[in-house]
């Protein structure tokens, strides 16, 4: 089953849309979520400060800032 990963931090709007998105896709295709905040792993924060929300699937970058269900579920369903 693939690995998604949101790499988000609190109070990021942007992050909750990219959240919202990740439990419609659930509704249509298989994954396990991690979800990650950033600001407790300072690795994490150093490499994505600038870019959450981060989605990466099977350990790779697939989408910042944004992403819609249908974007998601095609690249989801190429690295599956």
């Amino acid at each position: 089953m693939p690995q998604v990963t949101l790499y988000t931090r609190t109070g990021c709007h942007l992050c909750e849309e990219a959240k919202g998105v990740l439990q419609a896709a659930r509704r249509r295709a298989a994954f396990e979520l991690d979800e990650v905040d950033i600001d407790r792993h300072p690795e994490w924060r150093q490499l994505y400060n600038e870019e959450v929300p981060v989605i990466s699937i099977n350990g790779v970058k697939a989408f910042k800032y944004k992403v819609t269900v249908e974007e998601f579920l095609k690249k989801l369903a190429a690295r599956a």
